[in-house]
């Protein structure tokens, strides 16, 4: 995804979560775990957005383990 994609995506998030915290005030929120659904998934946009200012490059743990499990072969 493009930054502008991320961060339109992050605007979403945050306004269905206002919206949520809205609904669970006022009794009306069916789902409660989706609360957290959300605020995990701003983090997470936030964090690749974050990353992608600083150029930071992260490298996956199964790329790590697989690696490190050959050299041990």
């Amino acid at each position: 995804m493009t930054d502008s994609e991320l961060v339109s995506k992050k605007k979403d998030a945050r306004q269905e979560y206002f919206n949520l915290r809205l609904q669970q005030q006022t009794g009306a929120l069916e789902r409660p775990s989706r609360l957290n659904e959300i605020r995990k998934d701003v983090a997470k946009l936030e964090t690749v957005l974050s990353e992608r200012r600083l150029n930071l490059t992260v490298k996956s743990r199964v790329a790590k383990k697989s690696t490190t499990d050959t050299k041990k072969k």
